[in-house]
């Protein structure tokens, strides 16, 4: 079973999934949001076609490590989400993950076009990268 996570943000939702052996996350695609319905239905058909049992979340916190708006409206959406979703929601601490995301696509000369469109699934990689990582340390002796 796959794990599969999410960036959600105002107007794009990252995406990623981790390979077979949960040893890396690979990005897959860009949401581009319009409704909360077809968003929900867009993340399904995802779920389904990789058979995710797991959903990790980035959880917008802010530097100061408390919970904001972004942090409350991320509560509804993932509420939302556990409607249509029967496996298991993971949230993670997604601070700093977009800013490192777009400083490695412009150390990488993207263009800022360009950037636009892979900067979120970046991101998604970059929040499962680091839920892979919390599996393989709650692994070691």
């Amino acid at each position: 079973m796959s794990i599969l996570a999410l960036d959600v943000g105002s107007k794009r939702i990252g995406v990623a999934v981790a390979d077979p052996s949960r040893t890396f996350a690979m990005p897959v695609e860009t949401i581009e949001r319009t409704n909360l319905d077809a968003d929900l239905a867009r993340i399904m058909a995802l779920v389904e076609s990789y058979g995710v049992r797991d959903l990790v979340i980035g959880d917008p916190v802010t530097l100061a490590g408390e919970r904001g708006l972004a942090a409350l409206k991320m509560d509804a959406f993932v509420e939302r989400l556990r409607g249509v979703f029967r496996g298991t929601i993971h949230r993670v601490d997604e601070r700093l993950t977009t800013a490192q995301a777009t400083k490695t696509l412009i150390s990488a000369d993207v263009s800022r076009k360009k950037r636009k469109g892979i900067v979120d699934r970046l991101a998604a990689a970059l929040i499962l990268e680091s839920f892979l990582g919390r599996l393989r340390n709650e692994r070691l002796p």
